[in-house]
């Protein structure tokens, strides 16, 4: 069950990765049309690698841990690519996202402890 546990996170964590590295490859991108140089940007086929990476730990989460729980708990990545995205990019983090993130905490919180 901790592997499972353990997995999910991992999952979570790659998604970040995969989230910051697609908005560092469309941050450096020359334009914002789809084309093949987005698909041959080195940090956009990171994020998708790790995407990629993401799933079969995701998988193997969802096989021990409830789907209610997992799914949710995903969410935790919401928090983290704010804060990333606010420290990288200096992106808005004003009280809106600071309350929505807060409930969100909250609510994988609650989950987390009936698990």
């Amino acid at each position: 069950m901790i592997w499972s546990y353990g997995s999910l996170l991992i999952a979570i964590a790659l998604g970040v990765v995969g989230q910051i590295g697609l908005k560092a490859g469309v941050m450096r991108a020359s334009s914002l049309t789809f084309g093949a140089s987005l698909l041959v940007n080195p940090f956009i086929l990171a994020g998708l690698a790790a995407y990629c990476l993401a799933a079969p730990f995701y998988i193997n989460a969802i096989r021990q841990v409830p789907l209610t729980v997992a799914f949710p708990s995903v969410s935790i990545s919401y928090l983290v690519v704010a804060l990333f995205a606010h420290w990288i990019w200096g992106e808005p983090f004003g009280r809106s996202q600071i309350l929505a993130l807060v409930l969100i905490s909250a609510g994988i919180y609650i989950l987390g402890r009936d698990a």
